[in-house]
């Protein structure tokens, strides 16, 4: 992220958490977006959303519990599991992206079901559709597809009733070109959409 970028952000965070010790006070909740910076190796460096079940992920380190911690607390456990890999520890940076929305409950004619949007996206982040939203539709509402973007890479992760969860890839170049079915796919509350960024030659 850029310096200006990164100004940006804290512009539009800072008055809604509000207060000289937001960073301290704040705690994280599923559907924030967490930026992660690693100055000792920038393939680490990432927007990750925190998943419905309070989980982040990173290569290295895996899955680490975010929702319902400080930045702080985050940032220290991501700086101590990331640590056997260095010749000293890390300098880990994590701040906060973007908020998740705080809705109002809608009447029942209105409601929206929470997919979320993880990678490169224009606008990644929890996206609220209505029920029996396509995967294109969620995506066209997450801004669509970045130029960096894995179209032929781009997973649908879903969790069902017993706990498992489940991954379907799509390719979003086939699907455009008509090549291929799968935009149609309905989807269901919770659902996670992952775009993968696009490698050097892909």
């Amino acid at each position: 992220m850029s310096i200006l970028r990164r100004l940006l952000a804290l512009a539009f965070v800072l008055p809604i958490l509000a207060g000289t010790a937001w960073a301290q006070d704040y705690r994280v909740r599923s559907g924030d977006v967490l930026q992660i910076e690693v100055l000792e190796d920038g393939t680490l460096n990432r927007s990750s959303i925190v998943l419905p079940d309070g989980q982040i992920s990173l290569p290295l380190v895996g899955s680490v519990r975010a929702a319902g911690r400080s930045l702080a607390q985050v940032q220290e456990e991501l700086t101590a599991r990331l640590a056997p890999n260095f010749a000293s520890p890390p300098t880990v940076f994590v701040t906060l992206s973007a908020l998740a929305e705080r809705v109002p409950s809608a009447p029942a004619a209105e409601r929206t079901m929470d997919v979320y949007v993880l990678g490169a996206a224009n606008a990644p982040g929890r996206v609220d559709v209505k029920p029996g939203a396509t995967l294109l539709q969620a995506l066209a509402q997450a801004g669509g597809l970045s130029p960096f973007a894995a179209k032929k890479r781009v997973q649908l992760r879903r969790v069902d009733k017993s706990g498992a969860e489940k991954v379907y890839n799509f390719d979003l170049d086939a699907i455009e070109r008509g090549a291929a079915g799968g935009g149609a796919t309905r989807l269901v509350s919770g659902d996670v959409i992952v775009i993968p960024q696009r490698k050097l030659f892909e």
